[in-house]
């Protein structure tokens, strides 16, 4: 099982990166690449028809900001499932997630804005065929469930 991480541009490395460690604590291999569907359509369809090819159980995580055509022209041609997880910038005041949250019909990557939780959306996606990975999840979720009740008894 792989999740590839793909961003419009090497800017949002740190993003990719907090998803890719994210993922990694659920024993999920990942790779990080960069392919814009502005300026390198080509490139980024070789590599998804690359990554199709190889057979194995993946969901993709996207990361691009401002204009995100790259998570539609991710999910628009790919059969495993999407998550857009775009950068928040302060300077748009939200309005550059408008074109994450709004795609054609037939085109439709989730979206997710916290990179820790796109990672964890995207073990949910892929347990549903592995028991094992279930079983990391419940675990990660009983540990911050304890968390909860340590930080209140801890306060009181």
């Amino acid at each position: 099982m792989l999740v590839p991480i793909i961003m419009g541009s090497k800017a949002d490395l740190a993003h990719g990166q907090a998803i890719a460690d994210a993922l990694k604590a659920f024993g999920i291999a990942s790779e990080i690449r960069v392919a814009s569907a502005h300026k390198a359509t080509r490139y980024a369809l070789d590599l998804l028809a690359a990554y199709e090819a190889d057979g194995q159980p993946k969901v993709y995580i996207t990361i691009a900001g401002r204009s995100n055509a790259l998570s539609g022209v991710v999910d628009a041609n790919v059969t495993a499932p999407v998550i857009a997880c775009p950068p928040y910038a302060d300077r748009f005041g939200g309005a550059d997630l408008y074109s994450s949250l709004r795609m054609p019909s037939g085109v439709a990557p989730a979206v997710v804005l916290e990179p820790s939780a796109a990672a964890l959306l995207a073990a949910k996606i892929l347990a549903l065929a592995d028991p094992a990975l279930r079983e990391r999840i419940a675990a990660a979720q009983s540990a911050a469930t304890q968390q909860i009740i340590d930080d209140d008894a801890g306060i009181n």
